[in-house]
């Protein structure tokens, strides 16, 4: 990614909407959806700044992974010991058959490789263990965000179900989320592109703003692992080895 999301992301990742939603809708679902023993080994691939990292220990023991150095030194602090510089998809120097739950979290849509980093990842997890991972949905939503975070593709359904049966997982959950806000973000999406004006669109909103969004996202948690969800801005998929 550009310098400057890391920037934004070091800045945001406490007081946006969408990652304090994010982070309450994705421990629901962890609750729900995957089953985890007492003393849960956790890895988060591509952590950033960390600021997923305080909800994965709710769960466990987590270690983490991140490329980016600047990222990985705020990453460390929040976690409480070093986060490793282990790229996808090798992920070297990652220990094999050791977690009980992988986390990938908008993080594969940037790998050139997606089958191969899913099978490499696969093959971190203890007998029994899961993958939690979350991509961008619809590719026709695709914009200037995509291309300063350097995405490679944005998913479908099918395409997500796709790639995680290539790489000989097991697909226990799939569903969208952030959809209560997606008309509000595909008509945005649309309007920017034909106004010619297509913005980054995770700029902080003011105040009054931030806090309708984080409340109306923040509703998603109360239904996400119970309820299937209408098209959404981005996809979560549950799986396992076969």
């Amino acid at each position: 990614m550009e310098r400057i999301v890391y920037d934004r992301m070091a800045e945001l990742d406490a007081t946006h909407w969408w990652y304090r939603a994010r982070r309450d809708i994705l421990a629901r679902l962890i609750q729900r959806s995957v089953p985890l023993p007492a003393e849960a080994r956790i890895l988060e691939v591509g952590c950033g700044t960390g600021h997923n990292l305080p909800m994965l220990q709710r769960f466990g023991r987590v270690d983490a992974t991140e490329i980016d150095g600047f990222a990985r030194v705020i990453a460390s602090k929040r976690l409480g010991h070093a986060v490793v510089d282990a790229a996808l998809p090798e992920l070297k120097g990652v220990p094999d058959r050791s977690y009980d739950l992988v986390a990938i979290l908008d993080v594969l849509e940037h790998v050139d490789q997606d089958r191969a980093a899913l099978v490499s990842i696969a093959r971190k997890l203890r007998p029994g263990g899961h993958i939690l991972l979350t991509v961008p949905a619809h590719p026709w939503m695709w914009s200037s965000h995509d291309v300063a975070n350097h995405h490679k593709r944005r998913y479908t359904k099918k395409t997500l179900k796709a790639v995680i049966a290539d790489a000989g997982l097991k697909l226990h959950e799939l569903t969208y989320f952030n959809s209560v806000l997606f008309p509000v973000a595909a008509m945005a999406r649309v309007a920017s592109r034909l106004a010619g004006k297509e913005g980054s669109g995770d700029a902080m909103p003011p105040k009054a703003v931030n806090t309708l969004f984080e409340t109306l996202f923040g509703l998603e948690r109360y239904a996400i692992g119970r309820l299937p969800f209408p098209p959404g801005v981005s996809l979560a998929a549950i799986a396992s080895a076969s």
